[in-house]
């Protein structure tokens, strides 16, 4: 018998039947709860108690396991008003697109055409960010495959979107920046950091 679960059962006969229409009261406990079933037998002659005992056992066993299941999955501090307006799925996830740009194919030495088209891609990133469009943005370190920042694009259902948003940066459309895009799932609650990075900087790039 699982250990904390008790059943009583008044003795009626030394066989433990029940004879017809006759009421029989079962006391069950599991851990500190206590459950009384009144069982009435008004059509059957004689029933071997023994069966209902084993039966009611199994009931309340897969009862209470079902119940820690459901609490141990369960999380209490979600908030379906913030998870709403993130658009966070049941694990408090969401899809973006990863975008890792890289050096493009222009090879131009025209100093004004590289230094506008690098000032519009900063500016265009600010104005992205503002749209909720992008939430992380920042330059590579120096590698061999050329990779030279990366992006993540939020709040955008298909890559055909994604690939319209990135030509309105300069260096991309100028061909100094290329990239690889890639679907990426990740926490819906990645955009929560924004307003503490517009209070951390001393100085714009």
């Amino acid at each position: 018998m699982e250990k904390g679960l008790q059943c009583t059962v008044p003795k009626t006969n030394p066989q433990n039947l029940v004879p017809y229409d006759y009421t029989q009261s079962i006391r069950l406990q599991f851990n500190h709860t206590t459950f009384f079933v009144t069982t009435p037998f008004k059509h059957i002659k004689t029933i071997d108690m023994r069966n209902i005992i084993i039966g009611l056992l199994l009931i309340s066993v897969s009862s209470a396991f079902g119940q820690t299941k459901d609490t141990k999955n369960t999380n209490p501090n979600f908030d379906k008003t913030l998870a709403d307006k993130l658009g966070a799925d049941d694990y408090g996830m969401k899809s973006y697109f990863l975008v890792i740009l890289k050096t493009g194919t222009n090879t131009s030495t025209d100093k004004e055409l590289v230094n506008q088209s690098f000032r519009g891609h900063l500016e265009n990133i600010n104005k992205l960010v503002k749209d909720e469009k992008l939430i992380v943005a920042g330059p590579l370190g120096k590698n061999e495959k050329n990779y030279r920042g990366i992006f993540i694009l939020n709040n955008l259902k298909t890559i055909a979107e994604a690939k319209e948003l990135l030509i309105t940066d300069p260096a991309i459309k100028n061909k100094f920046l290329d990239y690889d895009i890639i679907s990426w799932y990740g926490s819906a609650a990645l955009s929560e950091y924004l307003p503490f990075s517009d209070k951390i900087w001393r100085m714009k790039p």
